[in-house]
Formats: structure tokens, sequence, C-alpha cells
């Protein structure tokens, strides 16, 4: 380690590479973003579930202040610590409902894009479960979490 006269050198991000707080910079728009998981809320988008969407998509984007939180919400909506410790493979566990297992899959195909991926096969799971309606929270939960966890990012 360099030292100088006063102590160890530390590394201090210039101006121009420290993080952009979006929060400080436009309150009121980072306000409105949140205000769609209040509506999706009050249209009855089940929180444990919610939950399980966001901490899986955190996981995939490898948002690690969106993993710690999304797995204080799923606690906190009762989600078990069997289903938390296994959100990442629950493809090949039994653990997760159906319901759960196709909200999981959608949240995967729409966080990470593949030109391959079969949209139509999956939207037919989704509607086995829930009604267009509850697939369009769904969806919308899908890209608020994919969003956040961008802003989050762009903080690293």
């Amino acid at each position: 380690m360099m030292t100088t006269s006063s102590g160890p050198l530390s590394f201090v991000p210039l101006a121009s590479e420290s993080p952009v707080i979006h929060e400080k910079n436009d309150p009121k728009l980072i306000g409105y973003l949140g205000q769609v998981h209040v509506m999706m809320a009050e249209r009855g988008l089940e929180h444990s579930l919610s939950a399980l969407i966001e901490l899986r998509a955190s996981q995939i984007n490898q948002c690690a202040y969106c993993v710690d939180m999304h797995i204080s919400d799923a606690r906190k909506a009762g989600v078990s610590q069997d289903k938390l410790d296994k959100v990442i493979v629950w493809r090949y566990v039994r653990i997760f409902s159906a319901p759960e297992r196709a909200a999981l899959a959608w949240t995967e195909a729409l966080t990470t894009l593949d030109p391959k991926t079969n949209y139509a096969k999956l939207r037919s799971e989704l509607r086995q479960h829930f009604s267009d309606k509850e697939i369009t929270l769904i969806t919308t939960d899908i890209g608020m979490i994919n969003l956040w966890n961008r802003v989050q990012i762009s903080k690293h």
C-alpha cells in the first residue's frame, strides 16, 4: 500500500466517476415510479408472488442491494426460508406451486431476453393460473423490477 506523510492513500473517485443519485436529482420522477408498486398492490398483485418475482429478477440482474431488499420483503410477505433458499434453482425443486412456477418462468423470459423464447407457450402456462389482468400485473412487476435493478446497478 502506498503511503504519504499523512497516512495511506485511499481511492477517491473522480467527480465524473461518482454515482448519479437519481432520487436526489429528480425525486418527483422516482416517486412516480414507486407509485406503480402501490397501484399493483391495490389491483391485487399478491405480495408474496411479487416478492418472488422481484427476487428472481434481481438475482438474474446481479443487483445485490435489490436481492437483500426482496429477501426481506418476501419474509414479511410470509414466504418460507426454504423457498427463499431455492428461488435460484426453482426449476429443479418441487417446493413452488404451479402458479409460482409459471410466474418465475415468465420473469426469467422477460428479464433475460432470448430470441428463441416461446412467449406464446409461456403465456399459455400463465393463463392456466392467472387472468389476463393478473398477467398484466405480473408483467408490470417484472418490468418495474428490471427498471429498478438497472437504476441501482447504475450506481455501482
